[in-house]
């Protein structure tokens, strides 16, 4: 169903509960000096915009906007994801030190133009909504990698997160327009019929033009080749911009991804199975780079003594893990993948709240200032980030472990032995850089002049409900409840891999 442009705005709620906030703060940002009023506003709209996302799941599906954006069960499953996600990133934010050194109106209004961003990427009906959502994502994610205007080494992550989206972003619109040449249209719809009705010439032309838009997805997920910004964007930015990174941005990347490679160029079969262009191997591609991926992610993980550059190459070996969805080409690594991000969510973000709240109290990002973090009154978020490093692992009983049984199953009934055995080996390899930082924080003791680590903060029992603590004790417990319990994420899952196709 194709709405008009008043009826579509009713299914665009989500989007201006975001516009007004973001209006909203930056111009309470010109007048009232109160700082802290702009977060908690943000924070409020966050939440309603999240609220709207998940009111209209059972309105109904279809076209908005003359067809250049779509509503269906997919797009919803990543604006919750995405909402919450903004949701738990400005949370963070409002006990950032690094974040009250800087601007605040400014910052918070940003990372709502990010989640707009986010937003629209699974929502994108056509080429032109895929183009504009990720740049303009891209572009709010430069200025907040380089927010901390008084740290060099902020902005020399911003200027090469810059230098490879610049590349990345112009491959992938040199490619887009190949594939209007090739179709004569933007929509997925007229794409998809026009490349399944394409002469056997066209097929070298439709390959290198799927790669090319591969390169600007790719930038975005942080997989191999593209994948070299990331160390330093996520070690340079706040720790609350490095999350939004590497949670939201990849889980939008994905998105887009999942949108142009399933419905966009594929077609799905009564089997639940989907069938890719004849000549044009890009599953066959994508298994090359998911395996290299989740290998060199995990390799290079090994010797990183900043925590944070370690978890950036852990996400990126978690992108390798994710790739494994694609090749497989069923509903099952679809469902998969979608499980797998709402895991990922979980124990990665959690991560990062413990690094904050170590950073908060240390002024320390290296793996020395988690030395003997349980004994220095850290117990608490030593406990915390123990679960999720064992549950990114992929050990029993957390989520993660859960998470990848879904994509290991769904590769091996598929016949991917090879596949499935590289992921199994880079598991077992995590393990080690995982642990690492777990005996740490237990095993090594202390030295005298080691800060100790305040486990809930001073003040009114509401600042202590609203903390950053009790955030990341919810997260915690989650990745174990749904390690045990997971039935909930799974249905959820399985329902919105039905893409509208009109």
């Amino acid at each position: 169903m194709d709405r008009g442009t008043v009826d579509s705005l009713s299914y665009y709620l989500p989007e201006l509960v975001l516009v007004a906030t973001i209006v909203i703060v930056w111009l309470l940002d010109l007048v009232e000096k109160k700082k802290e009023l702009l977060g908690n506003i943000a924070l409020v709209g966050s939440a309603v915009s999240f609220v709207c996302s998940a009111l209209l799941w059972g309105w109904g599906e279809g076209w908005i906007f003359d067809r250049m954006l779509i509503v269906d069960g997919f797009a919803l499953f990543f604006k919750l994801l995405l909402g919450f996600t903004a949701f738990a990133v400005i949370w963070m934010s409002l006990d950032s030190n690094e974040i009250r050194e800087s601007s605040e109106g400014e910052y918070y209004g940003l990372l709502l133009c990010g989640t707009l961003a986010m937003y629209t990427m699974p929502s994108a009906a056509n080429l032109l909504m895929a183009y504009l959502g990720l740049e303009f994502l891209s572009l709010v994610s430069y200025i907040l990698t380089g927010y901390a205007r008084h740290s060099r080494r902020s902005g020399e992550a911003a200027l090469k997160y810059l230098i490879y989206g610049g590349v990345a972003s112009g491959a992938m619109i040199y490619g887009m327009s190949w594939i209007f040449g090739l179709t004569g249209s933007l929509d997925y719809v007229e794409i998809n019929r026009a490349l399944f009705a394409a002469e056997p010439a066209n097929q070298m032309a439709t390959f290198i033009a799927l790669v090319l838009v591969l390169a600007g997805f790719g930038y975005k997920i942080s997989a191999v080749p593209f994948h070299m910004w990331a160390p330093d964007a996520y070690e340079g930015a706040p720790i609350p911009v490095t999350t939004f990174l590497a949670v939201g941005s990849k889980a939008a990347g994905f998105s887009l991804a999942i949108r142009f490679f399933f419905p966009g160029i594929s077609r799905l079969a009564d089997d639940g199975t989907w069938t890719y262009i004849d000549g044009v191997g890009w599953p066959q591609l994508l298994l090359v780079i998911s395996m290299v991926t989740m290998t060199l992610g995990n390799l290079a993980a090994i010797n990183q003594q900043n925590v944070k550059r370690l978890l950036a190459y852990s996400s990126i070996a978690h992108a390798g893990y994710l790739l494994m969805g694609f090749v497989v080409l069923t509903d099952e690594g679809l469902r998969a993948m979608l499980f797998y991000l709402v895991a990922y969510y979980l124990m990665n973000l959690g991560a990062f709240l413990v690094v904050m709240i170590v950073a908060n109290a240390t002024g320390r990002e290296d793996l020395e200032g988690y030395r003997g973090l349980a004994w220095r009154g850290g117990i608490f978020p030593a406990t915390a980030m123990a679960i999720f490093l064992f549950s990114l692992t992929g050990l029993p009983p957390f989520v993660g472990f859960i998470g990848k049984f879904y994509l290991f199953a769904a590769v091996v009934k598929e016949h991917f032995y090879v596949l499935a055995i590289v992921g199994v080996l880079n598991s077992v390899v995590s393990l080690y850089y995982y642990a690492r930082i777990v005996r740490t924080m237990f095993l090594d003791l202390p030295h005298p002049d080691d800060p100790p680590v305040q486990i809930g903060p001073e003040g009114r029992w509401w600042e202590r409900v609203v903390s950053v603590q009790m955030l990341t004790g919810v997260f915690a417990v989650f990745t174990l409840v749904f390690g045990i319990y997971w039935a909930p994420i799974i249905d959820f899952a399985d329902q919105s891999i039905r893409f509208f196709r009109g």
